[in-house]
Formats: C-alpha cells, sequence, structure tokens
C-alpha cells in the first residue's frame, strides 16, 4: 500500500541493484513471472542501467538515492512517502526522476515528499506545506502563495566589469530604482548584483522604462525583472524566523 524513499539510504551493501530491486518485489507480492519484467522497467525509470549488477556499497550518493526510489514505487503503491528523493542526483538524472514522478501521480496515487529545492517541489506538488522549525506556516498551491506571499516582482541588477576586472558600483543605479519607486525594498545585496522588491501596483511598462534609463545611465550589465518565485516565499519565512 504505501512506498517509503527515507533521507538517509537503507540498502543492503552486499546486494547489488538488480538483487535489492528483486528482493522488495517478492516482498511487495510481485508474481514470479513478472519480477523481471518490473525490475527492468523500474531500472529504466531511475537510470540506473548501468550500475545494476554492482554491489550496492560501491554507488555513489546519487545512485543509491535513484535505488532507493525504486524500491518506494516497486510494486506500485497507492501512497508514495519521498524524503528529499533527487538529493545528491545529476541534473539529467533528477529531471529523468521528476517525469517519472509526474507520471505516477498522473495515474491518481498519492505522494508526500520533503525537499529543500523550490524547483523540485514547483514540478511535482500540487500543494506545497513551508515548515520551519517544525511548525507549518503556510499551505497551499504554488500560485496560490506566490499570489499571497508574493511581494510584487523581482528586480535583479547585475555590476559591470571596467577594464582592469574591479567590479563598478552600483549604488547610484540602486537610489535611482529606489527613487523612482518609494515602496521598493533591498531583498539582498551583494558587490555584483543587487535584489530588489517592486510592489505589484508599479506598471511594467514604467518598470521597464526606468530600468532601461538606470542601465544607460549608470552602466550596469543587465538587469532581469520577474514574478516573485516560490523560493523567495520560502526565503521570506526563513528570514522573518
Amino acid at each position: 500500500m504505501m512506498g517509503y524513499c527515507p533521507q538517509f539510504d537503507a540498502l543492503h551493501d552486499r546486494l547489488t541493484g538488480r538483487e535489492t530491486l528483486n528482493l522488495y518485489a517478492r516482498l511487495r507480492g510481485v508474481p514470479e513471472i513478472k519480477i523481471r519484467e518490473v525490475t527492468d522497467a523500474i531500472i529504466e525509470f531511475v537510470t540506473l542501467h548501468p550500475h545494476e549488477e554492482k554491489l550496492a556499497f560501491t554507488y555513489s550518493g546519487g545512485n543509491k538515492r535513484k535505488l532507493s526510489v525504486g524500491i518506494a514505487i516497486i510494486g506500485d503503491p497507492l501512497f508514495l512517502m519521498l524524503d528529499e528523493p533527487t538529493a545528491g542526483m545529476d541534473p539529467v538524472a533528477r529531471r529523468t526522476l521528476w517525469t517519472v514522478l509526474q507520471m505516477i501521480r498522473s495515474t491518481g496515487r498519492t505522494m508526500v515528499l520533503t525537499s529543500h529545492s523550490m524547483e523540485e517541489c514547483e514540478a511535482l506538488c500540487t500543494r506545497i506545506a513551508i515548515m520551519v522549525k517544525g511548525t507549518i506556516l503556510c499551505l497551499g498551491s504554488p500560485q496560490h502563495l506566490k499570489n499571497k506571499y508574493g511581494q510584487g516582482y523581482t528586480v535583479v541588477m547585475r555590476a559591470n566589469i571596467d577594464e582592469h576586472g574591479k567590479t563598478l558600483p552600483l549604488h547610484e543605479a540602486q537610489a535611482f530604482i529606489l527613487q523612482s519607486f518609494p515602496k521598493t525594498q533591498v531583498f539582498a545585496k551583494q558587490e555584483a548584483y543587487v535584489h530588489l522588491q517592486v510592489p505589484e501596483t508599479v506598471p511594467l511598462s514604467l518598470l521597464f522604462t526606468q530600468l532601461e534609463h538606470a542601465k544607460q545611465k549608470y552602466n550596469f550589465q543587465f538587469y532581469s525583472v520577474q514574478e516573485t518565485s516560490l523560493e523567495q516565499v520560502f526565503l521570506m519565512f526563513m528570514k522573518d524566523t
């Protein structure tokens, strides 16, 4: 009924990847004549084919996560609990696994996952809870959280570099934008960039006009404007604590 992928891999060191999946297929009640077919499919799903005959203790951290996820989904459980399922995986394997988990979710299966990656949450989750120090502070769909806790538009300005490799200051460009839009807040600041939160009441046409003017006048490298991301919502809660 339930598949579980723990945060710390609980694997049998002296079994190969295929032997591990065969073992759990039998425990999950997969008919003997179907075990080869099922394990082949799982190995394909989690992109473990090059390592299926290697002992588990020789696996890298990413491959151990793949095998742990394979154990969780074998037997087609109705309910999946996944604790940071893609931690340590390379970007290609992570995207492949996201596709697999999206397919599983689309069949009506229920998944609960924990993750520090807001990109992963946005890709896989229909409802998100942000927890800080053991307390759930918000719960809702990704778009609902963005709408409720978003702080307008995110503007990032990147500094230019002179011929000597020195980063040119951004304080004049920052002051210009703060003066143009009085309710703007500085979210983060480093030597090479400044990250501003501009109220959503500001028309985008006016925002781009002023940014273009600032770019020409103060000679910074580039700027970007985007909607508040889940990452920023998460950081906002963390910043308050």
